[in-house]
This record gives C-alpha cells, structure tokens and sequence, in this order.
C-alpha cells in the first residue's frame, strides 16, 4: 500500500534534515576556527519500482562531504610561524605519537593553516598538537633529492639545534686597484697590506694578511707584483701562498691581469679566477680575476683602492627569529645579521582534495577517494605559495547558514507533518467497521 511508503519517505526527510541540521551546527559553530573547511550536504531522490495504478515514494537519502577545496581568506599576525597555504594544497603534519616514529610508520596528515610555535623541545607544533614537517636543508639550503609521493623525506622541524650557528668562510672576493706608478723604475717599492678579516668552523676570527709588493724595474714599468698571503690562524710570520700578477698594458686590455703564477701551497685557476688557499678550518677561495677580465684586481694609475673586498661566514650567532618566505624555506635570522634555511616546508595535493579523511584539529589524512599524495614545491604547479605571518579563516558564512538553518527547520517541519497525515490517516482506516 502505498500509504506505508509515504510514512518511509516522511521518516528518511526527518532523518536527512536532522544530518543536514547537524553539518550546519558544526559550520556555526566553527566560523572563528582557522582552517575550518565547511561541511555540507548532498540529497539525492530514492526512486522505487513503480505500477501504473500505484505510486510508491521512495524518499531522500543524504550524503556529507568537507568542502577542503573550497579557501577561506587570509588575515595577516604577528606571529613569524602562523603559516597558511594561499590556494590549492595543505602544509604536512603529524601528531605527537609521529615525533618518535620513524618516517616510514609515521601518521602523515595535511592542514591548510597553523598558529605554530616552538615546544620545550624545539619542535614547531600548534596548540591543538600537530606538529610541523618538512625537508630538512643542508648548510648550503638545498634540500637535494627527496622523495615527493609520500612522507619518508619528511622530519619534524626543529629550531632547538639552531640556537647557536657558526658559519665559516668559505669565500672571498677582491675588487681592488693596485698603483702602476709603484712598479716605474724609480718608484720606492712601497708594500701594500691588505688584512681581511675571516671566521673559522667554530665561528673564531682570524685575519688573512695579503702584502702586495711592486716590482720594480730598472727602467720602465715592471707592471708585475708579488703578493704574500698570511694567516693570523697559524704562524702569522710565515707565508702560506705566494703570488705572481703580471699586467697587461696593451691597448685594448690595458690595466686587467695577464698572467698569474701560484706558489707555497697556493693555486689558481684561470677558468674561475679564484686562488686557493688551504686554511686550517678547510679551503678557501679567494677571486682575483681571470686574465682578460675586468673584475678582480686591476693595476690603474690610481691609489691603492680595496674598494670591493667581500666574504661570506658569519661569527657565532644568537637565534633571533625564524621566517618562511612563499617558496616554503623556513630560514633562521641570528643576531649577527646571518641567515640559514633549515627547512623546506612543502605543499601537498591530491586530485581529489575533497575526498581526503577529516580529522580533528583542521587536519586530513589521504583516503582512498582522494587519490595519491604528491609534495609540492610551494608556488609550482596547482598549489598556492605559502605565507607568512598569516592564518586562514574558517569558509563557514555565517549568513548563509542561518538561511539554509531556515530552509532546514521548514523542511523538518514539512516531513514532521507529512507523518502527522500518514499517522491519521491509519488511524482513520482501523477505524473502519465492517
């Protein structure tokens, strides 16, 4: 009888609003948490088997999703590690269980923004307990060859190791003029000093002493100078390279190098114009210029200029800060005024965002419905950069909720009545006398 399947339907629209009534509780609820993805519902009609003399209601089944693809805006803070993904992709996490684990049985789960701070141990997590993962770099900041389709390059980012930092020496660049008056016959031979100040492995400065002296001729311009080098690391009286710069004083490479000869334990390369010395803490490369070429050294009718003497390293330094920029390089600012990437943090994506799992805390796990992981580089392919000093908001609309809240109750209320009739109606029939 077609009046049972008319009570049937009356009982699914009841129970399909009642779902629908709870997702909208949950978007309410959730307007103010950062990160939260808006839960919403689908029905979809329920169509039996029909006869020409009689129609049987099949009534609504209701399905939920997460919108995950959907992205709230982002509101800026004062917090260097509040990150948000701006676009498509989620920044990976774990739990704290997952600090301990090794990469291959660690839970990896995925957040579209954190408020991120560092724990007693170092560790970037959020208050809610998702702990921030990413690609450690090396002390260049390259990261080198990781795996991108699931978690196993992936480590806790940790801060506590980067307290202190010392960054050596590693090279030196010298833009400089030397006097070609000092190489004429009658010159006095006058030695010009040049100490450069370096650091060593464990951040100590040292001082690299360069004695450039003229040779001079017994008439004419010699246009050649010897250099000593000198460490202040070893016996400072004792030279540990020596050079001989010839310059060239044609018309079209007049004042750039000519010929250099290395010696002492130096060498020189004339492909990279740099010199190589071999200092205790490891070697260092020193440019002074490729014959031919205008940078480096130069030997004009001008004083003795080092104008454009510069080297990297860093003495010891105090953590001051941690930043990321939108490629996802989280980078270590010292009081020294030095800078180190430590991490990379990547974007991950699925093809299907909205068939990942949800998980307390504004985290998500890879189902099967979502298809294969893959960390992007932030900024490349489908997903967003990463920022900085920002969250993202909840996409729940208030608005908009409070209206489908309306059209909920009515359609409750509808249903409500729709069995109130059937109710009657069997009411009606079992009174009937025979």
């Amino acid at each position: 009888m077609t009046i049972s399947s008319s009570l049937n339907a009356g009982v699914m629209g009841l129970n399909s609003n009642a779902t629908r009534l709870s997702t909208i509780s949950d978007n309410i609820a959730n307007s103010s948490t950062y990160g939260y993805k808006r839960s919403q519902v689908e029905f979809a009609s329920m169509v039996l088997e029909q006869k020409t003399a009689a129609y049987s209601a099949g009534g609504v089944r209701v399905s939920t999703f997460k919108d995950i693809s959907a992205t709230g805006s982002l509101i800026s803070t004062g917090n260097a590690t509040d990150m948000a993904v701006g676009g498509r992709g989620l920044l990976p996490v774990t739990d704290g269980s997952g600090i301990n684990e090794l990469s291959s049985e660690r839970e990896l789960m995925l957040t579209p923004t954190g408020s991120f701070y560092a724990d007693s141990n170092g560790n970037l997590r959020t208050q809610s307990g998702l702990f921030l993962l990413g690609f450690p770099a090396d002390g260049d900041g390259q990261v080198g060859n990781v795996s991108r389709n699931s978690g196993i390059s992936l480590e806790p980012v940790n801060i506590s190791a980067s307290q202190y930092t010392a960054s050596p020496t590693e090279q030196i660049d010298l833009g400089i003029n030397l006097p070609v008056d000092a190489t004429e016959f009658d010159a006095p031979g006058d030695v010009y000093p040049l100490p450069i100040e370096y650091f060593d492995n464990l951040g100590r400065a040292h001082t690299l002493t360069l004695e450039f002296s003229p040779v001079v001729p017994g008439s004419g311009y010699s246009n050649n100078w010897t250099v000593e080098i000198f460490d202040s690391a070893g016996n400072p009286a004792t030279s540990i390279g020596d050079l001989n710069i010839n310059f060239d004083d044609s018309t079209t490479n007049g004042g750039r190098i000519d010929t250099v000869s290395a010696t002492n334990g130096a060498t020189y390369s004339e492909t990279t114009g740099q010199v190589t010395l071999n200092l205790p803490h490891g070697n260092v490369d020193v440019f002074i210029g490729r014959p031919g070429d205008s940078a480096g050294i130069t030997q004009l009718s001008a004083p003795f200029s080092p104008t454009a003497v510069t080297k990297d390293g860093a003495p010891i330094g105090d953590l001051q800060s941690v930043e990321i920029d939108e490629s996802g390089f989280l980078q270590a600012i010292y009081n020294t005024g030095f800078r180190r990437t430590l991490y990379q943090i990547p974007v991950g994506d699925v093809p299907n965002v909205n068939g990942l799992k949800a998980l307390d805390s504004q985290a998500y796990s890879v189902s099967a419905d979502s298809g294969n992981l893959y960390l992007w580089d932030a900024g490349t392919g489908p997903v967003g950069s990463v920022s900085g000093y920002s969250l993202m908001e909840s996409t729940t609309d208030i608005a908009s909720e409070l209206t489908d809240l309306i059209e909920t109750q009515r359609a409750y209320s509808s249903n409500a009545k729709i069995v109130q009739t059937v109710d009657e109606m069997l009411q009606e029939t079992t009174n009937l006398k025979r």
